[in-house]
């Protein structure tokens, strides 16, 4: 019998309550392993990109921007590509299928979101060959059944046509992969002049200005020369990185990694008090054993070495399998759900595991290194 042995042995001696510890383990990584998920995933952070930059109203995403800016901003030294965004939310058919219309000038489009949105000079020239043409995401194509060549009606919610129409027509030029699977595709690009000129409010305004600084300059170094060309203007700007943008727009609803860093918080501490109660038990049922090693010749910290290797054990197990489940959800999942299950996700899941059992093993090993070998004879 090697240690090893002992160990698995040890942890698996009765068969129902090893494994529902393992179990137990095993749900509560699956929780954390899709929340952690959620939050590089569809929250934007695993994809989104800290060189592309977003210009906006500092008074709020919601206020626009004059189109006027653009000429400035393409002026200042150290900006690679600019385009004009403006955004349009609607439904299409039902009022429940809700869609997000971005749109920017195709060839600027191209320059500044190409790489990362996988665009090439072939979609580009499709979106350019009609005002109305759109490009798809992936993501949105496959969860509406879309095709190249399918038209589409939007009803915006907000942006009215010039004749007070809220329906704007569409048809798909083209659907565009993303440079990678976290890469947000669950939107539409449309043409910025078509929505533009067809709008009955706030024309020649934008929602945002996308940029794309030079190879050799940092985009810390740039954000503030921005802002500063417009400081005293009667639209001040407040320019964020992708990154940055995604992180203050869901802060405007809530703290959604609080929240999900309290849910995971409070199932890692109900697992704990499971499992140390657990082993404290099993090592009560364990005491004239513990007592025959130290007569064997087993010292005191090879015994507590023994007690944190099974706990270790448990969890070790019981992790992997928890968060073998969450990379299979996030494979299976919808691409409009966002799960991302990537390599940093993992790293941080096994370091919890062994924080996690080092921390559920130590009141038991101590215990059972402290204990006398005449008390451990005694239960029998």
């Amino acid at each position: 019998m090697t240690f090893l042995g002992l160990i698995r042995k040890s942890a698996v001696r009765k068969p129902l309550r090893g494994g529902l510890l393992i179990v137990s383990v095993a749900m509560a990584f699956l929780i954390y392993g899709l929340t952690a998920s959620f939050i590089a995933g569809s929250q934007g952070t695993a994809a989104a990109s800290d060189d592309l930059l977003g210009v906006m109203n500092a008074a709020g995403r919601a206020q626009p921007l004059p189109l006027a800016y653009l000429t400035r901003i393409t002026e200042l030294q150290g900006v690679a590509a600019v385009s004009p965004i403006t955004r349009l939310r609607g439904s299409v058919g039902d009022a429940r299928n809700v869609v997000a219309v971005s749109a920017g000038n195709p060839d600027k489009l191209l320059a500044v979101s190409g790489k990362d949105l996988g665009l090439t000079n072939t979609m580009i020239d499709a979106l350019d060959n009609g005002r109305d043409k759109v490009l798809v995401g992936r993501a949105l194509a496959q969860a509406q059944g879309w095709s190249i060549g399918d038209t589409l009606t939007v009803t915006a919610f907000r942006t009215k046509k010039a004749d007070g129409s809220r329906d704007w027509r569409f048809e798909i030029a083209g659907i565009f992969d993303g440079k990678s699977a976290s890469t947000d595709t669950y939107f539409i690009l449309a043409q910025y002049d078509y929505i533009n000129n067809a709008r009955g409010k706030n024309r020649d305004t934008v929602s945002t200005f996308a940029l794309r600084p030079e190879p050799d300059v940092s985009p810390q170094q740039l954000t503030p020369r921005i802002d500063a060309l417009f400081a005293n203007s009667a639209a001040p700007t407040r320019t964020l990185s992708e990154k940055q943008f995604l992180s203050a727009f869901l802060s405007q609803y809530a703290d959604v990694k609080r929240v999900v860093t309290l849910v995971v918080s409070v199932s890692f501490v109900t697992l704990l008090m499971i499992v140390v109660n657990t082993l404290v038990f099993a090592l009560r049922e364990r005491r004239f054993e513990i007592g025959v090693l130290k007569v064997l010749g087993f010292r005191s910290s090879k015994i507590m070495m023994m007690v944190l290797a099974e706990a270790l054990f448990v969890f070790l197990v019981g992790g992997t399998i928890g968060i073998g489940l969450a990379k299979l959800a996030s494979l299976a999942a919808p691409p409009a759900l966002g799960l991302v299950l990537d390599r940093n996700v993992a790293l941080r899941a096994f370091a919890l595991i062994f924080l996690l059992g080092l921390t559920s093993g130590a009141l038991p090993a101590l215990s059972a290194m402290r204990t006398p070998i005449l008390s451990a004879f005694r239960t029998r």
